[in-house]
């Protein structure tokens, strides 16, 4: 039997889109001969639909697509995956259900069993679970038909259910196992990916074909990553990370023929080159789903709007993305010079307009209140402030959508201007430490230098006050990020800090930041998901809240 690994990208609530897709992916597949194509979780409405659930003609247009999608089935059998109404009045309304279509008819259908509701996951919001268990057979073979975390509670340390369903399904003797998925990227994911596959093979005995969904969604980032890893536990193939793809897989009365995986490399990509891909893709389809065409940026000469002008320039094309440099009088020479230059590498637009007339007219505005009180922080702000009030009178005059260039560092301990430099449609970094960004720097400048050395070396420098520095207001980023990665990603405590080699001094001070300034990122534009726990909806703390670790 040949079947159908179906990658695509999908585009939440676009019905006639998504069912185009899938109708066309069906005739591709049948042109290789396949016998059965497989597609990812909820691919008829895309995922995560949230409360788009909630309406009756959302559910409704779910149903008239999968009708739409079973007339194209004579040939094909198809799995798909789509919401459907719970007929019992008790529980929720709902099922994550795969659906298995051929032949025009509706065989048989799969609820997903176990609901993620941690991280980014909300799915009990919406769902019953599944409570049933029996394969399909087809072609002489039985399919256990899975949904995504159906498969994520074996060969982890701590398994957050108390069951497994293919507990329950292998019960009936089937011959492989499906799993069509939804799973966000995060630069750790496929690892993570391999090592729960691999368990469901060793502890079932079986073969699985998992299909993932590629695209953006807001703020999550699916990779792919699809594959078919045989009952020897050896991956047979993996399709391409951040691209739509199909791939036929043809099984055998001896199983799954040898692996033939062409791209070894893709399990083995560096961490920078996944961010880097990811945040390409993130971008590109952000813009594309909402129908924008061009970004603007404030560059400023600094490492982290260097990083975001030329993801956006390699997203949306060098002649979509337009950059303001905007000295105000503590400007330093070189950060003009290093800005024009980096859009003279990329071939971007740039304009060069000084803030200080604006600034010193705001000043003088406040001067009656202010009067001789010292500099300090309000005057640093109104740069800031000043500097956005003139990106977005660019993006009302010209059609720009603001792309925001804070880094995780920053918004982690509140390093940032509210309504200044944090302001933007989308947070293209907001997920990558401040080291991180260096490395992207690195990364972009692989092949040749885009992004000008000096921008990498130079310390960096908000330029809001003399002689101002980074390390003026917080710890080396090189120590500020290992303890936010070690209390944000891995939620260790003060105590577990401190244990690790940390000063408390430093620790309780950094904490204290971090937790202080939830009620900013609470105001911040999303921010593109690249790591295990990003700021954002995966990430839920009280705004107000005391707690010190």
């Amino acid at each position: 039997m040949k079947i159908a690994l179906a990658q695509l990208n999908y585009h939440i609530g676009n019905f006639a889109l998504n069912t185009q897709k899938i109708i066309a992916a069906i005739k591709e597949a049948e042109q290789q001969s396949a016998e059965l194509v497989v597609f990812s979780e909820l691919c008829v409405c895309g995922y995560p639909p949230r409360d788009f659930l909630e309406f009756d003609d959302f559910i409704n247009q779910c149903y008239a697509s999968v009708n739409e999608i079973a007339k194209h089935t004579n040939k094909v059998a198809v799995v798909l995956g789509s919401p459907r109404k719970n007929p019992v009045i008790e529980g929720k309304d709902l099922f994550n259900s795969a659906y298995f279509i051929y032949e025009g008819e509706v065989k048989h259908i799969a609820n997903k069993s176990l609901l993620p509701n941690y991280d980014i996951f909300d799915e009990y919001r919406y769902f019953e679970p599944g409570k049933t268990f029996e394969p399909v057979l087809f072609k002489g073979k039985k399919i256990a038909l899975t949904i995504c975390e159906d498969i994520w509670n074996a060969g982890i340390d701590k398994p957050m259910y108390s069951t497994c369903p293919l507990d329950d399904a292998i019960k009936y003797g089937p011959d492989l196992i499906i799993n069509i998925s939804a799973s966000p990227f995060s630069y750790t994911h496929n690892r993570e990916r391999m090592k729960i596959i691999s368990a469901n093979v060793a502890r079932y005995k079986l073969p699985v074909i998992y299909v993932n969904q590629v695209g953006a969604e807001t703020e999550l980032i699916f990779d792919g990553g699809s594959m078919v890893m045989n009952e020897k536990g050896e991956l047979v193939t993996q399709l391409p990370f951040f691209e739509e793809a199909l791939e036929v897989v043809e099984f055998t009365e001896q199983g799954v023929k040898e692996p033939r995986v062409k791209n070894q490399e893709l399990r083995n990509k560096p961490d920078i080159e996944l961010i880097h891909n990811a945040l390409i893709l993130g971008i590109k389809d952000y813009f594309g789903k909402l129908g924008f065409k061009k970004a603007i940026l404030g560059l400023s000469g600094g490492i982290d709007s260097a990083v975001v002008l030329c993801l956006a320039a390699e997203a949306l094309g060098k002649e979509n993305v337009m950059s303001l440099l905007l000295p105000s009088g503590f400007s330093s020479g070189h950060s003009v010079d290093d800005a024009k230059l980096l859009s003279e590498n990329l071939g971007t637009k740039y304009e060069v307009v000084p803030v200080e007339d604006n600034f010193q007219a705001t000043l003088k505005t406040l001067q009656p209140f202010f009067k001789d009180m010292p500099f300090n922080l309000a005057e640093e702000n109104l740069q800031a402030r000043v500097r956005a009030i003139i990106l977005m009178a660019f993006c009302n005059k010209f059609g720009y959508i603001l792309l925001n260039t804070s880094n995780k560092s920053e918004a982690a301990v509140g390093y940032g201007t509210l309504y200044g430099d944090m302001c933007g449609g989308l947070s293209v970094i907001g997920d990558v430490y401040k080291t991180q960004v260096y490395e992207l720097a690195k990364h972009i400048n692989r092949n040749g230098e885009i992004i000008p050395l000096n921008i990498i070396t130079k310390a960096p420098s908000a330029e809001l006050r003399p002689n101002q520095k980074d390390s003026d207001s917080l710890p080396d980023y090189d120590i500020l990020d290992k303890i936010l990665f070690q209390y944000i990603e891995k939620i260790q405590g003060p105590k577990e800090l401190v244990a690790m080699g940390f000063e408390k001094i430093l620790v309780d001070r950094i904490l204290k930041m971090v937790n202080m300034n939830e009620w900013k990122r609470f105001q911040t534009p999303p921010v593109l998901r690249v790591s295990p726990k990003a700021f954002g909806v995966g990430r839920r703390m009280p705004i107000e809240g005391k707690y010190l670790g």
